[in-house]
């Protein structure tokens, strides 16, 4: 069977150390830690933390915090299952639900490691597009016809990376419908939740939807903590156990200092000041982003993300692929982004633009000039 690697992070890890602006990542701003542990209890609590093995699972105060902001209830923790980042808790339930011969389906544009990890599996994955012409709003008819008796996944991202679009209540409550029709599984990928640009209303979990839905979730993107690499599964009782095996061979269990600072994120003062945070320079950078993507209106179009840092931007040099305009960028002028290939959409470029101000502007007004030596 041949192997599907990660492009995207193969792209990043290649060109990354040499790029002088880089707009590649899916984060934003990372915090510091003097700005999570900002109290000398919250200080002396860490250092009286024992490096030992912690709970395979996560520590007890951790589950329930994560089922409170994921699952609406800390009454739910025991189906919380703590990982090392998201990038784990897909691969422990591409690892569980996937079998060699199986029907998955992923969205597109989308992050494309459920969609690499599937193939690897074995499984025959297809994707159903997100359409463009009606704001990235998801082609539920296609995803309708695809879906067959032997389907065994429909993955989604949500909000979506890169297109940044959130699902409505009515178009979940049509994916659930159309997954309920075959008895497949919803693995719902949730990062970046909290990263709202329009409203303070989190955004909608398939968690409670469905009774065979898995959510991932992660500190890495509206929490600015993307160097702790802790993320969790929210799973119904039935497969947590399978779950948890796959978990005890890949990393046993997240690290303790890990945990520790996640309970201070998590808890409800904290979470509420790194989600504002995060949103305030989201907002903030948009603006310039945007502003930018106008002031090319015959070159570039967006449309505008409801949520994520991430701007998906269609360029108009139909005859240049995303690569090569991407390698063209980095080559010629050091910026780094991530072609619109890597996640099953051509033409277009993904740019992170939840940076400091001056990073952002200095990489973007590069990019302009290279687009415009393009197009000559």
């Amino acid at each position: 069977m041949t192997f599907t690697p990660f492009e995207l992070l193969e792209w990043q890890g290649r060109l990354g150390a040499t790029a002088t602006h880089s707009l590649a990542d899916s984060g934003c701003r990372p915090i510091r830690l003097r700005d999570l542990v900002d109290s000398e209890q919250s200080l002396n609590r860490l250092l009286d933390s024992e490096l030992s093995y912690p709970p395979t699972c996560g520590t007890t105060r951790l589950r329930a915090l994560i089922a409170q902001w994921h699952a609406g209830s800390a009454d739910h923790a025991s189906e919380v299952i703590v990982t090392a980042g998201a990038a784990e808790a897909n691969t422990v339930a591409v690892e569980t639900l996937i079998r060699p011969g199986d029907h998955v389906v992923t969205m597109s544009p989308g992050y494309r490691q459920v969609w690499g990890a599937a193939r690897n599996q074995g499984a025959v994955v297809e994707e159903f597009p997100l359409d463009p012409q009606r704001g990235w709003r998801p082609d539920i008819p296609a995803l309708a016809d695809m879906v067959r008796p032997d389907t065994r996944a429909i993955s989604v991202t949500n909000p979506n990376n890169p297109a940044g679009i959130i699902l409505t209540d009515e178009e979940m409550d049509a994916i659930v419908s159309i997954a309920d029709r075959v008895g497949a599984w919803i693995l719902s990928d949730e990062v970046h939740r909290g990263t709202e640009l329009r409203t303070e209303a989190v955004s909608p979990t398939f968690r409670g939807r469905y009774d065979r839905v898995v959510c991932v979730g992660s500190l890495s993107k509206a929490f600015g903590m993307p160097g702790l690499r802790l993320g969790w599964l929210i799973t119904p009782p039935v497969l947590a156990p399978r779950l948890r095996q796959r978990h005890e061979y890949t990393t046993v269990s997240a690290a303790g200092p890990a945990m520790a600072l996640a309970e201070l994120a998590l808890a409800p003062a904290t979470r509420t000041r790194l989600l504002d945070r995060y949103r305030g320079f989201l907002r903030e950078s948009w603006t310039h982003m945007h502003q930018w993507v106008a002031s090319h209106d015959q070159l570039l179009s967006v449309v505008p993300p409801q949520a994520t840092s991430l701007a998906f931007v269609r360029y108009h040099l139909d005859e240049l692929t995303s690569t090569e305009v991407a390698e063209a960028l980095h080559a010629r002028g050091g910026v780094l982004v991530a072609p619109g290939a890597h996640f099953g959409t051509e033409h277009h470029l993904r740019f992170t633009y939840g940076q400091e101000p001056a990073h952002l502007l200095a990489a973007l007004e590069k990019t302009s000039h290279i687009l415009k030596e393009l197009s000559a």
